[in-house]
């Protein structure tokens, strides 16, 4: 049952892992390589110097094969890494996969402590994950508020990952959050609201 306006965020929460629980592994994959085709295909990712990725969770879209691309373009390709001294992420430059990312916070690869930061306001494209979104550019996260953070921080184009499941009208929003400029899923390019009058 979907969640009736108003929910909580913790109710779509629900709402949307439950309907990712649906997903088979194949469909995944196949979805997931849907996705990096249909973002390879855009100019903002184009034109794009320096790009924020982050290494997917098994729920989420696949978008790890981009990262070889964007060093083999010659752009900067950086990664959340996460700060005990401050409870907070940075950026953090990578380019060599296979040395560079090594298990952090929550069991995900990030970073190693060598890899050089990347100041937010150098990054002009940012891949952005969560739980769902909304066509505005509503997004609902995992609860913990650290990708909040990030939007906050950056001022490049920000683009959130999802499967079409994972995509509704609306959603409830908070004063302190950051919607994203475009909404990427197997089917769609959309751009928001905001980022469609500015």
């Amino acid at each position: 049952m979907t969640p009736a306006p108003g929910s909580s965020k913790s109710d779509w929460r629900d709402h949307f892992r439950a309907r990712l629980s649906h997903l088979q592994s194949a469909d995944r994959a196949a979805a997931s390589a849907l996705i990096r085709q249909r973002l390879e295909a855009q100019p903002e990712w184009q034109r794009a110097r320096a790009v924020l990725l982050f290494v997917p969770m098994t729920d989420e879209p696949d978008i790890l094969p981009l990262a070889q691309a964007v060093l083999s373009s010659d752009k900067t390709l950086a990664f959340p890494r996460h700060s005990s001294a401050t409870d907070s992420y940075e950026a953090a430059c990578v380019t060599d996969l296979a040395h560079d990312l090594a298990p952090g916070r929550f069991g995900i690869a990030e970073p190693r402590p060598e890899c050089p930061v990347c100041p937010w306001n150098e990054l002009d494209f940012c891949l952005v994950p969560g739980v769902g979104f909304a066509l505005d550019g509503g997004r609902v996260g995992r609860g913990r508020g650290y990708f909040d953070r990030i939007l906050a921080a950056v001022r490049g184009f920000k683009c959130g990952v999802a499967f079409d499941c994972q995509v509704v009208p609306e959603l409830p929003a908070e004063p302190h959050d950051v919607r994203v400029d475009c909404i990427l899923t197997p089917t769609r390019w959309h751009l928001t609201a905001s980022r469609a009058r500015s």
